[in-house]
């Protein structure tokens, strides 16, 4: 009996048709597909139909694989960004960007986020956030310091949000339930500052936190600069 055409094995490509964006296309469809655990370069070459050590002229170890990959993770959400005339329109659209690629690929942004890739497209963000910084009126350290808090609390919120869209509905469920459930049947006596805005927990809840959470940050640069000037 002939193997099935599912069954047979993947015929091995020539080499000269494998280049980095290739592999880094490939580690993100493994990543999504398979779980964050299961990229190898192993996996990458049966993926691509190389031999695995293939990729390995191209990136000498992962770690050089993922610094590649969260590059490629801001490198999607700048593309087609035009920086505003006004500074805080820029920022939104740059850190909904951010969010919106994290939520295309949670398994990627779960492993990468966090990471600092030194590389082209990461300057570029920096260059457009910075720029918006300076446009507010801010300078020198101020400027430098609200640049890492700005990119960090977005990048950490894009994550944790990734996150959440790795865990089974049914548990889910469960955490957004708790705040009309768990939350409003605590006892006042024993937990008075919950109790006292209880009932607003479960409406909070159906806003978007992490535009909430980004406003918050505008309003500080705002107040920020009118205290220095």
């Amino acid at each position: 009996m002939k193997p099935s055409a599912s069954a047979a094995p993947r015929r091995r490509r020539s080499l000269g048709y494998l280049t980095p964006e290739l592999i880094v296309d490939a580690a993100m469809t493994v990543m999504e597909r398979d779980g964050a655990d299961a990229l190898t370069f192993r996996q990458l070459g049966t993926e691509l139909g190389v031999d695995h050590t293939a990729i390995l002229r191209h990136f000498r170890n992962k770690d050089e694989l993922l610094l590649a990959l969260a590059n490629k993770l801001i490198a999607t959400a700048l593309d087609g960004l035009a920086p505003s005339s006004d500074w805080r329109q820029t920022l939104r659209d740059l850190a909904g960007r951010v969010r919106l690629a994290c939520h295309h690929h949670p398994q990627v942004a779960v492993v990468v986020a966090g990471r600092t890739s030194r590389r082209d497209a990461e300057f570029a963000g920096a260059e457009i956030v910075i720029g918006a910084l300076l446009q507010a009126g801010l300078h020198g350290r101020a400027a430098a310091s609200t640049y890492r808090a700005l990119v960090e609390v977005a990048l950490a919120y894009s994550a944790f949000e990734a996150v959440l869209l790795t865990v089974p509905g049914d548990d889910l469920e469960g955490d957004r339930t708790a705040w009309s459930r768990e939350y409003a049947a605590l006892p006042a006596d024993r937990y008075p500052s919950i109790a006292a805005v209880s009932s607003h927990l479960a409406d909070v809840e159906q806003e978007d936190q992490f535009e909430f959470a980004l406003e918050m940050l505008l309003d500080a640069i705002e107040l920020r600069v009118q205290r220095a000037s």
